[in-house]
Formats: C-alpha cells, structure tokens, sequence
C-alpha cells in the first residue's frame, strides 16, 4: 500500500520577531471551547536557556486575530518539551499548569488564565494524569547533566555526583494538596532485571505518560557507559502502576525512542526488536505480545500521538529533501498512510536546540499543530486535517 500525499490547509498562529512553541506532543494546546492555545515566547532559539533566562507563557486568541496573551513567565524551560505547560485536565476551560523556579527549587504553578489565580506546588510536574488528580515528578537539574535536552538551567542537586542514587528517581504529588512521595528510585530500577552495563552507569528517566484509565504510567530507564568518544547510552521502555509497583519490562533491546498509549493496555513505540531492525511495534503491557505496525511504510523514527476518537495516528518523520520533517497522518483500520507535508529546519537548530514539530491533535480531531522554523524562526502552526480524518 502506497502512501497518499495530501495537501491541507495551514496557517502560522504566532509571528513576529519573537520565537513561539508549545513542547512536546503527548499533549494538546488547545482549551476545552477551542478558542485559545497555550504557547511559549523567547527572544532567541539557536542556545539553551541559562539559568534565570526566562520565558512566557501565553494563550493565543485563535478568535481575534491569533493574539498572543502574555500569562506568566518561567525559568523552567526548554526548546524541546518547554516547561510542560498544559490545560489542567480538571479544569480545562480556564486552568493551566506548567514548571518554574520559585528562586530556591523547580515548583509547577496552577494558574486560572482568566483571574490571574496563582497557587505553587512544591513539585515540577513532567506527566499529569488524565482526570487532572496527580502528577508524575522527576529531577529536572538531573536531566540538565545528562540529558541537558530535556532539562532545566538554574536547578541545585545534591546527588548530581551520584550515578545511581536512592533517594532520587520518579515521584509522585497529588495536584490538590501538593503532598508527595518517591514511588520509584534509581537504585531500584538498576537492581530491576538488571544488565552487566548497569552496574557503573550514570542513570536518569525520561518520556513517562500516564496511561489513559490512568492505572499506569510508561517511562524510559536511560543510562550511559563511558567517556569521550567511547560514552553511549541504552535505554529501555518499562511501565508500572502509578504507585510504582509492579514494574513490567515492555522493550529492551538497546533502543527505544518515542511511543503512545494505544490504549490503556498497548503501547506504539518505535524500537529495536528480535533482529528485525528498528521499526513501530504495537506492544502490550504486562504481556510478551508485540507486532510490527504499517511494516515497511513507515522507515523513520517520530513522535506519535493517536487521535481523541482512537482511529488515526499521527507522527513526524524525517525527510532528507528538505532537511527537515514531514508529518504523517495513518488510518488504523487498514495502516493506509497519508503524507500532508513537509518542513525544512533552521540548518543552525541541531542537537539540544532543533525544532522537532511534535505534532499534536486538537481536542475534536478536525486539526493538528506543529512547532516548525520552516520560515526561518520557530513558530506554530495549525494544519486542518478535517478533510483525511472526516471528524
């Protein structure tokens, strides 16, 4: 089966001479009515944030011309995932939470866009669970030192010299109250089904995503050997219960990348699998079953992302014409593909600093929204899909 090319509507939904994204792509910008979409402003893209540089976090004003609503600042920020800003599930219409630095430690702020209301919680968030009840907590000046793509400037760790610490790893708040607790340590994860590599590696997780009954949660258990030339790092998908019990192995054969909630008991996750080369498996949780996903059509590792209704599928991909990405659109009912474009990159937003597009759905299904510097500064951009998904 051959891939359809589609051409769709798009439009830029911030401009000027400031630079726009919203993160990463587990997520939707866009509020319960459809008016208004979350997104962050800086004056530069081509570094990382150092610590105290600060970013704002707004609304745009899909109904007056795409005004951009400046909400608040932060100085907890990245180009890859921003600062997690998101609609606060409980409360979609008016409220929404994203990570800062309160000055001494990285926090996550719940902010109502429409009173000003501020309350801190004394936690940063990284996954939020579906009914907006709780949250899933990591080390983000950790993630700074070894994975400074995903982490923050200006955060001060005690255990940054440890590499597999205890009393460090996944933890666990409850958004009402703000109590928390570690549910998961790096000692832990080392001693879990453990490989010879593990033993004296620098450990660190990443990607975790609340499953959608939320029962579960995925992460990747990351770690990396060696110096210099020789340094690499393995990772591995693993899923628990939000508890932190009953860890369960989902992949391990040295790589694996970006992956989605099929549902609550399947995961699509680009990996590495039984000598069969990288490709999409559709894997279950809890369970020694797995199988490839649209074979050969799909030749490229991407951020996927199923649609609201559960039909369709969508991901980027990469695309050496343009130097850049496509997006692709794929119908589950028979894995057709669709192609509805594709995106140059900035040459100068490589690395920690590129401009993935993470493409991410809008609540009814109709659109689709990228972070894309194909003209020359990063900016988002709406795309109507309404016409390949019939929603």
């Amino acid at each position: 089966m051959d891939k359809i090319t589609m051409k769709c509507p798009i439009q830029a939904v911030t401009r000027g001479s400031k630079h726009h994204w919203f993160g990463y792509y587990e997520k939707t910008p866009w509020d319960l009515t459809g008016r208004y979409m979350l997104g962050l402003e800086a004056d530069f893209c081509e570094r990382l944030p150092e610590a105290g540089e600060t970013s704002t976090v707004g609304m745009i004003d899909l109904q007056d011309g795409n005004r951009f609503i400046p909400l608040a600042e932060t100085r907890a920020w990245n180009m890859q995932q921003g600062c997690m800003l998101q609609w606060l599930p409980s409360e979609p219409d008016r409220k929404v939470i994203y990570n800062d630095h309160d000055g001494e430690k990285f926090v996550s702020m719940i902010l109502d866009v429409f009173s000003g209301e501020k309350r801190v919680l004394p936690r940063p968030v990284y996954a939020v669970s579906r009914d907006g009840s709780f949250a899933l907590s990591l080390n983000f000046a950790r993630l700074r030192k070894w994975r400074p793509v995903t982490g923050y400037a200006g955060g001060r760790d005690p255990l940054a010299e440890a590499f597999c610490p205890e009393e460090d790893g996944i933890f666990r708040m409850d958004l009402r109250t703000g109590e928390h607790r570690q549910i998961v340590s790096f000692s832990q994860l080392r001693e879990y089904e453990p490989r010879e590599s593990m033993g004296i590696a620098e450990h660190w997780v990443e990607h975790l995503v609340i499953n959608p009954d939320d029962s579960r949660f995925f992460f990747m258990h990351r770690w990396r050997v060696g110096e210099g030339d020789s340094n690499f790092w393995t990772s591995r998908l693993l899923t628990a219960n939000v508890d932190g019990s009953e860890l369960f192995t989902v992949t391990d054969h040295d790589r694996a990348t970006h992956m989605d909630w099929r549902d609550s008991a399947h995961i699509l996750v680009w990996a590495n699998r039984d000598g069969m080369g990288e490709h999409y498996f559709v894997m279950k949780d809890r369970a020694d079953e797995r199988r490839m996903f649209c074979g050969e059509m799909l030749k490229h590792d991407g951020h996927c992302s199923f649609s609201p209704d559960g039909r369709w599928v969508m991901m980027d991909e990469k695309d050496s014409e343009v130097k850049g990405k496509r997006v692709l659109l794929v119908r589950l009912a028979d894995e057709q593909v669709f192609d509805i474009g594709s995106f140059r990159s900035m040459p100068q937003l490589k690395g920690d600093i590129r401009c993935d597009l993470h493409p991410r759905w809008s609540r009814d299904g109709r659109q689709v929204c990228i972070d894309s510097s194909h003209e020359d500064s990063r900016q988002i951009y709406v795309i109507d899909v309404s016409a390949i998904t019939g929603v």
